[in-house]
């Protein structure tokens, strides 16, 4: 098969639609289930080439959770602390798989962007993944495989018509690329940087300590970068973005939407938010609402008189703004990687506030010694990659 018809594009009235190879070659991919749209092969495709290159970097099973072609979320197969599965609502799932624990970290980062979201796998899926997928509200997923008791349970996902996506780890993709805007064909050469640990060797900060769980968290922040639309930041910390700010026309704003990102994940983690209590008939996402709600500056909308009693069984006291900034300066160790230069450094002054500690960015800046100056009042790392990872 050298094309799969789709049922339209981006939008209902973008007819005719479909992904083809121009070549006549056979298509990478099998849709093995339902009927994947326009959109879910991008967010597929994208979500594939990060996973692939995070499991090369980290020699740990990834995935990544994508929705409106960037990552709101990604993460390779690391162990999840008990506060981490309770917050990821997979604490009932017993010990989990690499790959699970991948999803679980990729799709627990930001779970009011991974709402219906599209999955990369870089393994075969296995029983555990399906499980944590099949009870997620999901679009599809993508893989280069799926054991038989993975597809039994995806199978029964969406009243039959979950999209299962297998691709040929082996694709090589040609290396030039073209799109077509308003009838006018461009074209590039693909953006094969390999993130490795040369691109991290030029340390500009009088602080030059990178451990190597930081060095990964900077390739790791580098590669989702490589498939976030621009401008992008990302904020990682053990082995998993915490916060990804995508399509910003100004960098603060990246910096800023990012760190707020990074700043709920940790919230959510405080005793003010694991105390509460939940009505049982309350869902996962409505949970996941309720909490988005409760840590930000609208609180009143769930707690007031009429409305707490729809989500708790008893009222839970104000997590006032005091508290909350006590429990964020607790948040340490936090990396940061940027798909361009920071201009100013207003943008470090933001990124300290959330923990950051370590610094990946292509340097380049007129401003560049301001920057550097600014990471060495708070004694951070900072490398120059010299290379920007802008992707539209």
């Amino acid at each position: 098969m050298n094309e799969i018809q789709l049922k339209y594009g981006c939008n209902p009235n973008q007819k005719p639609s479909r992904i083809f190879m121009e070549d006549g070659s056979e298509l990478p991919v099998k849709v093995l289930n339902g009927r994947p749209g326009y959109i879910n092969f991008l967010d597929a495709f994208n979500g594939w080439q990060l996973v692939k290159e995070l499991k090369e970097a980290a020699n740990l099973p990834a995935a990544a959770s994508f929705k409106h072609v960037s990552p709101a979320g990604a993460a390779v197969g690391l162990p999840l602390s008990e506060t981490l599965a309770k917050i990821y609502w997979v604490d009932d799932l017993g010990e989990l798989s690499p790959l699970a624990c991948a999803y679980a970290r990729a799709r627990g980062a930001d779970r009011m962007s991974s709402f219906g979201d599209f999955i990369a796998l870089s393994d075969v899926c296995d029983e555990d993944t399906a499980r944590l997928i099949k009870r997620e509200v999901s679009d599809g997923v993508i893989a280069p495989g799926y054991t038989k008791e993975a597809m039994e349970l995806l199978m029964a996902k969406k009243k039959g018509n979950y999209n299962i996506i297998q691709i040929d780890p082996a694709y090589v993709p040609a290396p030039v690329e073209r799109k077509q805007v308003f009838g006018i064909t461009f074209e590039q050469g693909r953006n094969e940087l390999d993130i490795n640990d040369e691109l991290l060797s030029n340390i500009v900060t009088e602080n030059k300590k990178l451990s190597k769980e930081a060095e990964l968290d900077m390739k790791i922040s580098l590669i989702t970068l490589k498939y976030t639309q621009s401008n992008s930041v990302c904020y990682v910390k053990g082995g998993q973005a915490i916060g990804i700010g995508a399509g910003q026309q100004s960098r603060v704003h990246c910096t800023r939407l990012a760190g707020q990102k990074a700043d709920n994940w940790y919230l959510r983690q405080a005793p003010q938010v694991l105390n509460l209590q939940f009505i049982e008939s309350l869902g996962r996402a409505d949970r996941d609402n309720t909490i988005d709600v409760y840590i930000g500056d609208e609180y009143e909308d769930v707690l007031r008189d009429g409305e707490w009693q729809k989500r708790f069984r008893e009222k839970p006291p104000v997590f006032t703004r005091e508290e909350k900034r006590v429990w964020l300066d607790g948040n340490k160790e936090v990396t940061l990687g940027s798909d361009a230069f920071f201009p100013f450094s207003d943008n470090i002054e933001r990124a300290y506030k959330s923990g950051v500690k370590y610094i990946a960015q292509p340097g380049g800046s007129v401003r560049d010694d301001l920057v550097i100056e600014c990471c060495n009042r708070y004694n951070m790392v900072m490398a120059f990659t010299g290379i920007r990872l802008f992707h539209h």
